[in-house]
């Protein structure tokens, strides 16, 4: 795979300060496809001088000329969007044609968004005798997973620069190619130099130096609630502003009188997608009794429909998780779910593959609230299956984690489905199978996170107040 040995800063390719590499696994096979500098805190500083620097140009440039940049890169993107799907399922190993569809279709979407919102944003108003102008925050410092490594840096880099902002991103160092891929689509969409930057790097040396940099204003980060402290912890202390798109342990409840035979098969399909690698994935189906062993039968045979393998094969529905150490975990959880007494219906510890990093699809069947696999995040195709007595019940299993992102709610009428999930403490609930929309923000309750991303809602995060009194 093309690579850059370099960072790109102040709208160029600079050789990094340091000497050291981090190496690119394609996680279905295991071998090396390339070498990115590992960044250090001097990589990170130059970047953010250049970002600094930038700023005064580009928070004054009409925000309908920012727009249309915006614009310009999403064409960029939609240019390249074959060749991005490739490296996404060869440095992550997703299938390809999810790659294409979801990994880069959904970030064209969302710049096109930005496109657009960034044009028509009231960025003042008038309340009484003052003018309220919102402003863009300053530098940002971006940090993203490599679960879906395009898109969450589009939707990072869209709204900042809409707003207004000047961006040093650093991306996860498990898909750092697609970053670079982004730089370049960055440039040859003529978005003034320094605007956005790039240090790739480990998140221990180059994450934490963006963090605590003092020239940053703000941090966005995405990935787990761990870090997503340390970093909340970082910036407080600097009394700087943070967005967290943090973890998830999302409850699908299915209600009497839905369509139990699509609820399960969507439900499945919502963790199985991404090779169960996303925040928000239903990883807990919630079903009423009665009709219990009924759904656990549906999901043992939806699970069957998703075979695993070359994720560039067209028949691969499943590919390998991200690394080897996400590969030994996952399989740690199937295996203390066993241990805790839950009953393996689909799947189990044991690799389908002698080579890559694959995961059995796995469902377990009499799976308690308390047990690990029902609270613990695990991010691998991995489905807990949770009996109910009453709506109450199935209430108080719901909302019964530290996580608050994504859920779920399937009833017979969208009058019953919404009147539960108004009670459901989670920023993002899908009625009958709501699908996903750009404009809707996306973000966390609880320990799941702060801020939001997406829309209009996910630009104002990149926004400050200053009220003129006349």
């Amino acid at each position: 795979m093309k690579a850059h040995d370099g960072m790109y800063i102040g709208g160029a390719w600079r050789p990094a300060a340091g000497r050291d590499r981090i190496e690119v696994v394609n996680p279905a096979d295991e071998q090396v496809i390339a070498e990115v500098p590992a960044g250090s805190a001097d990589d990170v500083d130059a970047a953010v001088r250049a970002a600094r620097a930038a700023l005064p140009g580009w928070a004054a440039t009409a925000p309908a000329e920012r727009a249309a940049l915006i614009g310009a890169l999403r064409d960029v993107l939609l240019a390249r969007k074959s060749e991005i799907a490739q490296t996404i399922t060869a440095e992550l190993g997703s299938p390809l044609g999810f790659s294409e569809m979801v990994q880069v279709g959904a970030p064209i979407a969302v710049a096109s968004s930005y496109a657009e919102l960034g044009a028509s944003y009231a960025f003042e108003e008038r309340l009484g005798n003052s003018t309220v102008l919102l402003e863009p925050i300053g530098v940002v410092g971006a940090i993203t997973p490599w679960n879906y490594p395009l898109h969450q840096v589009v939707a990072k880099v869209a709204p900042a620069l809409a707003a207004g902002c000047t961006v040093v991103l650093k991306p996860a160092e498990d898909t750092p190619l697609t970053a670079q891929l982004f730089a370049e689509a960055v440039h040859e969409a003529g978005i003034p130099a320094g605007v956005f930057n790039l240090v790739t790097g480990t998140g221990p040396v180059a994450g934490q130096a963006l963090a605590a940099h003092e020239g940053v204003d703000l941090v966005s980060f995405t990935g787990s609630t761990a870090v997503g402290k340390q970093i909340g912890a970082t910036a407080g202390a600097a009394v700087k502003r943070v967005a967290l798109e943090l973890g998830g342990k999302s409850a699908n409840v299915i209600l009497p009188g839905a369509d139990l035979a699509k609820a399960v098969a969507t439900g499945v399909g919502h963790v199985m997608n991404n090779t169960g690698q996303s925040c928000n994935a239903l990883t807990r189906m919630l079903v009423h009794r009665d009709q219990y062993e009924e759904a656990v039968s549906l999901a043992a045979a939806a699970v069957a429909t998703y075979p695993s393998g070359d994720p560039t094969d067209p028949a691969t529905r499943l590919g390998p998780v991200v690394n080897a150490k996400q590969h030994e975990r996952v399989r740690g959880y199937i295996a203390k779910g066993v241990e805790e007494g839950a009953r393996l219906v689909a799947g189990g510890p044991d690799a389908p593959h002698e080579r890559g990093y694959f995961v059995a699809p796995t469902v377990f069947a009499d799976v308690t609230p308390e047990m690990t696999i029902a609270q613990e995040e695990i991010f691998g195709p991995v489905l807990s299956i949770l009996p109910y007595e009453d709506e109450e019940d199935a209430l108080r299993i719901a909302n019964g984690t530290v996580y608050g992102l994504g859920g779920a709610v399937w009833a017979a009428d969208e009058e019953t489905a919404v009147a539960f999930a108004r009670r459901m403490d989670t920023g993002q609930v899908d009625i009958n199978g709501g699908r996903f929309n750009v404009l809707a923000p996306f973000g966390g309750y609880k320990q799941s996170g702060v801020g939001r991303e997406l829309g209009p809602h996910g630009l104002a995060e990149y926004l400050q107040t200053k009220s003129l009194q006349f």
